[in-house]
């Protein structure tokens, strides 16, 4: 009775639970305690890009909870220093992966007829392979399962040709998008 007394911590207990609760609580509101205003706002046009893409709100609904859930979960680990030396490492290829995603994203938008989808979609897929290794030890193969959705849903072939297409409603979006990338490149967030 006493080993198995040994492996208790009320700290690793503490977290499981923090996890948890966090989401179960995916909500805009939730969101807007963890995320800065131009990130929600990013978040706010990838959802209408869904919505308009899908014409299912409830999927893009689906989508965007668990990009926050994602989110979430990966500041509570940082926040207590859950990752060792090698997943840190992960973590800053991650990070530099995604901001080359993210101008790579706006280059594509400011400079006409330069769009490639197949290289928006490696990097997309880039960025998920490294948050996979990231959180491979820390997460449940349930929210694997939400990364692959999330990353899946905005690399998906015909969602970035229509976004990156020349007219059309969603020509807008990707503009807020960019600006929004563009503002957290400069305040050095990405």
């Amino acid at each position: 009775m006493l080993k198995g007394m040994e492996s208790f911590s009320s700290k690793d207990l503490a977290l499981k639970a923090q996890k948890k609760v966090l989401s179960r609580m995916a909500s805009k509101t939730l969101a807007q305690l963890f995320i800065d205003d131009t990130s929600g706002e990013i978040l706010d046009e990838l959802y209408r890009v869904s919505k308009e893409f899908t014409g299912n709100k409830a999927e893009s609904q689906k989508v965007l909870k668990n990009l926050i859930k994602i989110a979430v979960k990966i500041g509570v680990l940082y926040h207590h220093h859950k990752f060792n030396e090698q997943e840190l490492s992960l973590a800053e290829d991650f990070k530099k992966k995604l901001r080359q995603g993210a101008m790579t994203a706006i280059s594509f938008y400011e400079v006409e007829f330069t769009f490639e989808q197949s290289v928006m979609t490696e990097l997309l897929t880039g960025c998920r392979d490294l948050l996979l290794k990231l959180v491979q030890s820390h997460l449940t193969p349930k929210s694997h399962g939400r990364i692959n959705h999330v990353f899946n849903h905005f690399a998906n072939e015909g969602l970035l040709t229509k976004l990156y297409g020349a007219e059309g409603p969603y020509r807008s979006h990707l503009r807020k998008i960019c600006e929004g990338l563009n503002k957290l490149i400069d305040e050095g967030t990405l």
